[in-house]
């Protein structure tokens, strides 16, 4: 199965829940990942809150997008490391 967000939702800064079609959900911060030409404008933040979901991931209008797998690999990474925490 391939992943594709389903719901995406702000939070603050660079946080941004998510949720995919498998059920895995929950919250990205996607301030490391703002380098390079096409991300630099991202790090205005009324521009960051200005994505849409668009062929099942995160665009926005000067065209980035990050990859759906790349996205959820990365919630899931953090959920396991707050069930390694407890």
């Amino acid at each position: 199965m391939f992943a594709h967000v389903t719901q995406a939702k702000y939070i603050d800064e660079y946080k941004i829940w998510l949720s995919f079609n498998d059920g895995i959900e929950g919250e990205i911060d996607l301030a490391p990942e703002l380098y390079g030409a096409i991300f630099e404008p991202l790090k205005d933040k009324e521009f960051f809150k200005s994505f849409i979901l668009e062929g099942h991931t995160l665009t926005w209008g000067n065209g980035a997008d990050f990859a759906p797998e790349f996205l959820r690999e990365h919630i899931l990474a953090g959920v396991q490391k707050k069930e390694e925490k407890k």
